[in-house]
């Protein structure tokens, strides 16, 4: 077989390399070898891994940002575990005296007190993406907790669904990939897809697992179901495009691939390619190099005095941010945009939508 299929907006390859465990994943957590210049303020990003394109997205917007910004950046990277996330950063603000500026997405909801607690008491700057408990809020913490950047998971988990229901002629049998069961974004994406269900009475959910937003993980549901459900399975609805793709390549090894429809969301580079080729119908562009970013800059503004956070409006400090919704009809923008993003990282709040809404 060769390495990319004719009718695959995915190479095999590259979907193996998804889930590989690259060598330079972790690298950014060998802190003995980091060192910086005392009056030298750091910047940090925490996140779940570099084997998925949406953190390699992330991660690039942050190299840009420190780039930009002339101050050395270390990237930290949880591989799904709490307790990892959370001693790396805190070697990290030992490391530089709280000199620190910190962008971080938390493997758990409840990761982010712990995180913002060690960063305050250090004295450090902290930005929040997408992970928090509801009662935990920047402007309980000044100036220390410096924003929390989101976006309406329940909107897009709904408009993904619509959109999968709508290429299914809105009836038949669907399964969905969830994400981490204590990840907001994951709770609020289902609650999207439940909402969804309610509005087409003909479409019936046959099951839904959760994949921890991996398409290693998704590929092994997908060929269970495939053997469970057979026929009466219509559409796929996937909480983000890396467990939608393992979804389609399990569907072509079935010869399926492209004939029943998937969804997902995130806009990954792999993902917007397999709705240009016609495998994947529908994603949600969150931009992740532009949070990669301005979670940075926001919170160096913040530490330089630039901006005071404690005068700025709520929808200012816990955001909804404006997302692209993906299919084919704009897919070529996107992707256009995607390979050569241009950001201002001074214009902090452009992309406010409103405050975060909870439900």
């Amino acid at each position: 077989m060769s390495a990319k299929d004719n009718h695959s907006g995915v190479s095999r390859r590259d979907f193996i390399k998804l889930g590989a465990g690259a060598a330079f994943a972790v690298a950014g957590s060998a802190l003995p070898g980091f060192s910086s210049g005392a009056d030298q303020t750091t910047l940090a990003c925490s996140f779940r891994s570099l084997t998925n394109p949406y953190y390699t997205s992330f991660n690039k917007g942050a190299q840009n940002f420190a780039k930009s910004a002339g101050l050395p950046y270390v990237p930290l990277t949880t591989e799904g575990s709490s307790e990892k996330g959370i001693a790396d950063i805190r070697a990290l603000l030992q490391k530089t005296g709280g000199n620190l500026v910190l962008n971080v997405d938390p493997n758990d909801s409840a990761d982010a007190r712990v995180i913002v607690e060690a960063c305050q008491k250090a004295g450090a700057f902290v930005t929040t993406i997408w992970n928090k408990p509801k009662e935990l809020h920047p402007w309980d913490v000044n100036p220390n907790y410096v924003a929390h950047l989101s976006y309406d998971g329940v909107e897009y988990g709904e408009a993904t669904a619509t959109e999968l229901f709508k290429s299914m002629g809105g009836k038949g049998g669907i399964v969905a990939l969830g994400g981490i069961f204590s990840n907001v974004p994951a709770i609020e994406r289902k609650a999207g897809l439940d909402a969804a269900l309610k509005k087409f009475p003909n479409i019936q959910l046959l099951d839904f697992q959760v994949a921890d937003w991996n398409s290693q993980k998704a590929f092994p549901i997908m060929q269970a179901w495939m053997t469970r459900f057979n026929s009466k399975v219509k559409g796929v609805w996937a909480a983000n495009d890396d467990m939608a793709l393992g979804a389609i390549e399990a569907l072509r090894a079935e010869g399926l691939a492209g004939q029943i429809p998937v969804t997902g969301m995130d806009g990954t580079s792999p993902g917007l390619s397999a709705i240009k080729s016609g495998e994947l119908v529908a994603s949600v562009d969150w931009d992740p190099y532009w949070l990669g970013g301005i979670g940075l800059s926001m919170g160096l503004e913040a530490k330089q005095k630039k901006i005071d956070v404690a005068t700025l409006s709520k929808d200012k400090r816990e955001s909804f941010c404006k997302a692209t919704f993906v299919t084919k009809a704009n897919v070529q923008d996107v992707i256009k945009r995607a390979a050569d993003p241009t950001v201002d990282w001074n214009t902090l709040y452009a992309r406010v939508a409103g405050p975060v809404v909870y439900r």
